[in-house]
């Protein structure tokens, strides 16, 4: 590998790393990085607007960048991981009648979806 080379893979690198997932916070479980997978295989961007993931705009569900800022899910629950987690599973048992389907997202792609959207 050439020395020229080297400053244009480490700025590759940095941007790739820029554009992922960050560590999600102490006490957040799951892998992020595997929760943006996950995010792509349930089609969840179909109806939602999702951080670093390329989609169209959608405008059906609520966009979901700035969830670790938020007070409450679906403003029914405290916005909290396991609550998350609850949300992603089954919605309709939080709020019955919302227009969220349930998608049969399993209880690990759930975890690793919430530590994705808690970590952006």
């Amino acid at each position: 590998m050439t020395a020229a080379r080297i400053p244009a893979m480490m700025a590759l690198a940095m941007l790739v790393a820029a554009c992922g997932p960050t560590r999600p916070a102490p006490g957040i479980q799951g892998d992020p990085e595997r929760g943006m997978v996950a995010l792509t295989q349930y089609a969840c961007h179909s109806c939602h607007a999702v951080p670093s993931i390329a989609g169209s705009k959608v405008y059906v569900g609520r966009p979901l960048e700035d969830m670790a800022e938020r007070r409450y899910i679906a403003g029914k629950v405290p916005n909290t991981q396991a609550n998350l987690v609850r949300w992603i599973m089954d919605p309709q048992a939080i709020d019955p009648g919302n227009a969220m389907p349930a998608m049969g997202v399993s209880e690990r792609d759930a975890i690793d979806i919430s530590a994705y959207l808690l970590s952006q």
